[in-house]
Formats: structure tokens, C-alpha cells, sequence
């Protein structure tokens, strides 16, 4: 069924639910469309005050995207049921009656795109919501060399998470202003890369980057990089980001970190050439032997804190502290995604 059709379509089953007789203020008049998923067909609806939705079948413990929810748009998670059936879904309103024509354009989007995607609908949905938030979005200035490895550092992490559970962009903390890169409350993970030959000495930002969490612990991922011609074996920075847009089931959130990050999907022609290979990765336990200076050790120590702005290196060149053997590197990979559930 093409655009055309579809617009029509959704028209004719709005215009013939608002006919009908209304009922309580908390139910709703659904019309099924012929859009199928794994969860069941996409179905419009009207509320009692005559605002349309748009409903996306979901999983019953699948949650939905937090933060739309203002005078126009708004999306929350619904449940559905009868005499026989039981249905989550996603349900996006339209608030304003004005916007109904345009409120139906973003919805044939949804269709399209969930045909494309029809074991993963929600997913369908915030591309298509993302896709038109990105017509109001401002572009920064491009990313510097040690910030594309920094980032690239990052999404080898990211990556090897979101491949075991798709959910974990969750944890990836660092581009929201946290501490640390990635935490998931009681167990976190600083990630620290360089393109440096020699030596492993990498540069902490602040007195509370080396500070685990509260009753919990820290580890640090350090990361050697040498950077790459595209006639070499390198991966690509940005396969890196569509490596993980594909793995993760929030591809909207995980742009949205991209962009805190730096990085914007539309810019990312500036970045083709740029390319990496990870020549050594080595994983630290931030225990009470770990070279540092933080804020929690000054004030054991007696001591008064009020400088701001601390930024110094350590060495990690030598033999302490020891790195971690690989199998406990992933038990920390795996602690982590067990707290995030």
C-alpha cells in the first residue's frame, strides 16, 4: 500500500471513529490498520475528548521512551484489554486538533517504516520520531582527533554490550555530563584511549573521575589505538556508530548520546576516512592501589578540598597494578548489564 493510501486509509478510520458514541473518559475507539507486527496491528484510535492516537503493540514488560510529552506530541505506554485479549502498546497522541493533518503524516511515516521492521515496531517508531525532530536540530562543530578516539574507545565498549543485551546504551552515562562513562549504579567503567605509541599514561579529568560509586566499584579500560589508512585493516569510526544504531532496540536515545558526545548522524561525511585498530586494551580494578588522585582520598587524608578544574595524567606504564585477565573483564561487562535489568 503506498503513501497515498495509507493517508486515506488513516483519514477514513479517524473520521469514522470520531462519529461514533463516546464512553468513559478512559476508554478509547480503536480501528485496527492493516499493518501487521509480531505483537498484533497497528491501530488507530480516538479519546474522549477527541485527540487521535496511535497505537504500537509492544511486549508487556517492554517500557517506552521517556520525555515526549508536551502541548502537541506525547508518547506513554498503554495497555489495552477485553473479555479476551490483553495488549500493551506505545500510544502517541496528538493534542492539538490543528495538527491533525501533519499528526497524519508522521503516522503514514510509522506505517512505512514498520514494514520495514515488523518484529521490532517501537523501534520503527522512534526512527521516524527522530527522523522528524532532526529537521529542528542545530549541528556542532566537528570532532578533533583525540576526541574521535575517545569516542571511538568508547564504542568498542558500547558495542560489546549492547551485543549482549540491546537495552544497554542505557549504561553509557559519559555524554549526559556523568562522571563516569559508563555506570550502572553500583558497578561503573571509565574509558580512556590513546593513539600514543609508547607508554600507557592517560589523562583524568577532575577529582571524582577515580572515585567509585557509592558502596560500589570502578574500572578503567584503557585502550591503545593507532590510527588507520581506509586501504588498511582498521574499522571504520563510523561502522563503529552504525554497528551500534543496529544492535540497540532505542536508536532515537542512542542519538541523542551520539549528539552529547559530539557526534551527529548528518555530519558523518566528515568522518569517513577516519578509521582505527585497537593494538592493546588493558582493564584496571580502581582500587585503594591505584594511582590517583581524588577527592575522597584528600579528605581521608585531612585534608581541605576547593581547587576546581584538576586535570592530571598517571602512569600505568609499569607492572602495577596488574591489568585484569580477560575472563574477569567479562564478568565486569556482564555485571554491569545484570544491574541495568
Amino acid at each position: 500500500m503506498n503513501d497515498d493510501a495509507l493517508r486515506t486509509l488513516i483519514e477514513e478510520r479517524w473520521t469514522a471513529l470520531e462519529t461514533e458514541q463516546t464512553t468513559g473518559e478512559r476508554r478509547l475507539r480503536v480501528a485496527q490498520l492493516p499493518v501487521a507486527t509480531k505483537g498484533g496491528p497497528l491501530t488507530l484510535a480516538v479519546d474522549h475528548d477527541g485527540h487521535r492516537h496511535l497505537l504500537v503493540p509492544i511486549h508487556t514488560n517492554r517500557k517506552v521512551r521517556p520525555g515526549l510529552d508536551g502541548p502537541v506530541l506525547s508518547l506513554h505506554k498503554r495497555i489495552l484489554e477485553d473479555e479476551q485479549t490483553y495488549q500493551a502498546y506505545a500510544d502517541l497522541a496528538c493534542r492539538r486538533d490543528d495538527l491533525s493533518d501533519l499528526f497524519t503524516e508522521l503516522c503514514v511515516d510509522v506505517l512505512g517504516a514498520t514494514d520495514e521492521l515488523p518484529d521490532n515496531p517501537i523501534k520503527a517508531l522512534y526512527r521516524v520520531l527522530d527522523r522528524w525532530k532532526a529537521l529542528f536540530k542545530t549541528q556542532g562543530a566537528p570532532l578533533g582527533p583525540d576526541q574521535l578516539a575517545g569516542l571511538f574507545g568508547e564504542l568498542v565498549i558500547l558495542n560489546r554490550l549492547l551485543a549482549e543485551d540491546p537495552s544497554a546504551h542505557r549504561l553509557w552515562r559519559g555524554p549526559e555530563g556523568h562522571r563516569h562513562d559508563f555506570s550502572a549504579g553500583v558497578n561503573a567503567v571509565e574509558v580512556k584511549s590513546t593513539t600514543e605509541g609508547e607508554g600507557r599514561r592517560p589523562r583524568i579529568h577532575g577529582l571524582d573521575q577515580l572515585d567509585a560509586p557509592e558502596g560500589g566499584t570502578l574500572w578503567l579500560a584503557w585502550l591503545r589505538l593507532q590510527p588507520a589508512t581506509a586501504n588498511s585493516s582498521g574499522t571504520a569510526f563510523v561502522h563503529m556508530v552504525d554497528r551500534a544504531l543496529h544492535l540497540c532496540d532505542d536508536e532515537g536515545a542512542l542519538l541523542e548520546l551520539l549528539a552529547g558526545a559530539g557526534y551527529h548522524v548528518s555530519d558523518s561525511d566528515r568522518y569517513q576516512e577516519v578509521r582505527f585498530t585497537v593494538r592493546e586494551e588493558r582493564w584496571y580494578r580502581v582500587g585503594a592501589d591505584f594511582p590517583g588522585l581524588t577527592r575522597l582520598a584528600l579528605k581521608s587524608a585531612g585534608l581541605s578540598v576547593s581547587a576546581l578544574d584538576v586535570e592530571y595524567t598517571i602512569d600505568l606504564s609499569g607492572d602495577t597494578p596488574a591489568p585484569l585477565p580477560p575472563d574477569e573483564v567479562s564478568r565486569v561487562t556482564q555485571n554491569l548489564i545484570q544491574e541495568s535489568v
